[in-house]
């Protein structure tokens, strides 16, 4: 239903930080790799769920706002499978970022030994 919006929430949160940390910092720990990431698993679910009539061009957006007992659903899903998509989203980012940087450094150890 709107599983998407935790994610998305998260996008916009790392999206200003990379914008204020400076660009330093932005590309050591590839900030831009967990915004794409995330803004790509967020429209990749919007488009889905426009699919299916769960998110519509005009207020609440969302149908499952319309119903006081859908949006309890809705909130569970958020909780749970919102959280799910981003906490793993982050965890592989930080795995792919702790292997790249590890590589980086022994490269620049190898260089350094045969210089």
């Amino acid at each position: 239903m709107a599983c998407f919006l935790v994610p998305a929430a998260e996008a916009i949160v790392t999206s200003a930080i990379q914008k204020v940390a400076g660009k330093e910092k932005t590309k050591r720990y590839k900030l831009g790799w967990l915004n794409a990431m995330l803004w790509g698993g967020v429209f990749l679910l919007a488009v889905e769920h426009i699919w299916h009539g769960e998110v519509v061009p005009w207020p609440p957006f969302l149908t499952a706002m319309t119903n006081p007992q859908d949006t309890a659903i809705m909130l569970h899903e958020m909780a749970t499978n919102g959280l799910a998509m981003a906490i793993t989203i982050t965890v592989m980012w930080a795995i792919i970022v702790a292997i790249t940087i590890s590589m980086e450094n022994k490269l620049r150890k190898a260089k350094t030994v045969k210089g």
